[in-house]
């Protein structure tokens, strides 16, 4: 592409990112801090409704707003199940910041629009089936990247509890042989550890705190976690609070059973290490080494002939 074409270009592109990053800053639900900030300050609160409207700055009353509505209008003409599996998956990649079904999907939609734009210059200056193709292409890999992003969130978050679960399991175990409750213990857990697992744990016991029962708080942890080990953990706690099992005796054994399978995962993921290898090693190593090795040679039977 020519130096003056390229100008035009990367213009809409800065501009479409700067659109990009205004709709993520004041797009989504955002919580009111009106009445914390009269509580704090102690100011006053007006009588005027006018000039309480006039001191919010601009985003606040007209682009806020607006944006609002736009996204509001987005998931209405989503379909209610996708909606649905949206909102669960943020419930398992933990709830991020910021992370609501409205933005997700304005982002899906902005960058949707931004790879339709930098394809269309591409296509202007270079029309053709393949760029229109790659058009389409581009402006697809907008619209599913923040599904991408969400999707990577949910898989560390549920492959950091497992790593993590065991560890618990095991400070449980020690801290109710040693006579306290298994709430106590959950609690002495909580305040030594940190990540995920531990912010659920806080969670629940805050459940349990305000009147929940422990299986039902315990159920609605599986639920949100969705890790088929803390899954059945969950399961061996309520049966052993139903059928009246000594909990220090099922801690032990569902510790013992985390620690082995961590360490079955841990040979797992080590036998498929080679398959993982084996793509780099023939498509980037071999050839360099047979530059290396056969490279003299073929020099040398070159210059024979």
């Amino acid at each position: 592409m020519e130096a003056s074409m390229l100008v035009p270009v990367l213009g809409a592109g800065a501009i479409a990112v700067a659109a990009l990053l205004v709709v993520w800053t004041v797009a989504g639900a955002r919580p009111s801090t009106d009445a914390a900030h009269n509580l704090t300050t102690g100011l006053p609160m007006t009588g005027d409704l006018r000039d309480a409207v006039l001191r919010r700055s601009a985003r606040e009353r007209a682009v806020a707003p607006a944006i609002g509505g736009v996204t509001r209008s987005l998931r209405r003409l989503t379909p209610t199940s996708y909606t649905e599996r949206l909102e669960r998956r943020i419930v398992l990649a933990g709830s991020p910041l910021g992370w609501t079904v409205e933005r997700v999907l304005t982002a899906k939609v902005v960058l949707a629009l931004i790879g339709l734009v930098l394809g269309g210059l591409w296509f202007l200056t270079a029309p053709g089936l393949l760029v229109a193709l790659g058009v389409l292409l581009v402006a697809f890999m907008g619209f599913v990247l923040p599904d991408a992003m969400l999707s990577h969130q949910v898989e560390e978050r549920q492959d950091a509890i497992r790593r993590a679960l065991p560890d618990l399991l095991d400070q449980l175990t020690i801290t109710v042989e040693a006579g306290l409750a298994f709430e106590a213990a959950l609690a002495r857990s909580c305040r030594t550890g940190s990540g995920p697992l531990n912010d659920e744990m806080i969670r629940t016991l805050q459940d349990i705190q305000v009147g929940m029962g422990r299986r039902e708080a315990l159920r609605q942890l599986a639920d949100r976690v969705d890790v088929a080990e803390l899954r059945s953990f969950v399961g061996a706690v309520s049966q052993s609070e139903q059928y009246g099992v000594p909990i220090a005796q099922v801690l032990r054994v569902q510790a013992g059973e985390m620690r082995l399978r961590r360490s079955q995962r841990a040979e797992e993921q080590a036998m498929k290490l080679p398959v993982k290898l084996l793509f780099p090693t023939v498509f980037f190593i071999f050839p360099v080494l047979f530059i290396v090795l056969l490279g003299p040679a073929a020099l040398q039977i070159s210059q024979g002939f």
